[in-house]
């Protein structure tokens, strides 16, 4: 999904600046962890990691987002909501036995999180707001979002430690992007790329689920690690043989160093 700062947007009223954005998603992070808190029980860290992980989320924000932007425009407030949650869900990683005693709720939550990934992009389409920016903010939530799913497994002793492969797949690509520059090219949307994201969300919340025994998990972590390396190759392969003279570059410099 891609969004971007509607050039509309800035000719009606005033410009919002993108730091009240940030603070209303803080508000919205502040909101669900104190319920959390108040209606399970949950340990002061399950709090103060979300606020600690929205924090570092905004800061990139902050960095990242156009210099000439006054104001995300709906597609990525809805995508900053849509972070606030994720953020919530990392503060559970701090109380495992909120984690084991509240999995439903929780991979409820991630449901919604999942949903709204939906909601971004339809409002992008909608009011022609798409840009670079939107679609890297849209992917590395995802990203983020399959690993936390990844770690929270672990600390179930669902799944060994081979199941943050998954999570982990999509950072160890980008590393290797700073070696290998022809990784770095632009690649082609891809229904097939959606559809592996979202069954990895989907197959990692329904292993989190008290119904799913070791078995199940194993299958479900299994086919969202297998497709995920099926994907990946897919993009590589199609990186590799459309980017000719970057490898040429990635060579030499291999070879001077």
């Amino acid at each position: 999904m891609q969004y971007c700062q509607s050039t509309r947007d800035h000719a009606r009223g005033p410009a919002i600046p993108i730091v009240r954005d940030l603070g209303v998603g803080a508000l919205i992070l502040l909101a669900a962890t104190t319920l959390l808190w108040s209606w399970v029980g949950a340990s002061f860290r399950v709090p103060l990691l979300a606020m600690i992980t929205y924090l570092i989320m905004a800061g990139l924000v902050v960095a990242s987002a156009p210099s000439h932007w006054r104001r995300l425009g709906w597609a990525n407030r809805i995508t900053l909501w849509r972070g606030a949650l994720i953020a919530l869900l990392a503060g559970t990683l701090a109380d495992p036995d909120l984690l084991a005693r509240d999995a439903v709720p929780l991979a409820a939550l991630a449901l919604l999180v999942l949903l709204l990934d939906g909601v971004d992009g339809w409002v992008a389409r909608r009011t022609s707001t798409q840009s670079d920016f939107g679609a890297r903010f849209d992917m590395e939530l995802d990203a983020f979002l399959i690993l936390l799913l990844c770690l929270a497994l672990l600390l179930l002793d669902k799944a060994g430690p081979w199941v943050l492969a998954i999570g982990a797949m999509r950072y160890a690509f980008v590393i290797a992007g700073r070696k290998l520059s022809w990784l770095t090219a632009t690649l082609p949307q891809s229904r097939r790329r959606k559809i592996v994201c979202v069954w990895q969300v989907a197959a990692l919340m329904i292993a989190l689920l008290p119904v799913a025994g070791a078995t199940t998990t194993n299958w479900l972590a299994g086919s969202a690690l297998a497709g995920l390396i099926w994907s990946f190759g897919v993009d590589i392969r199609w990186l590799y043989r459309h980017a000719p003279a970057r490898r040429v570059e990635d060579c030499r410099a291999s070879s001077h160093s």
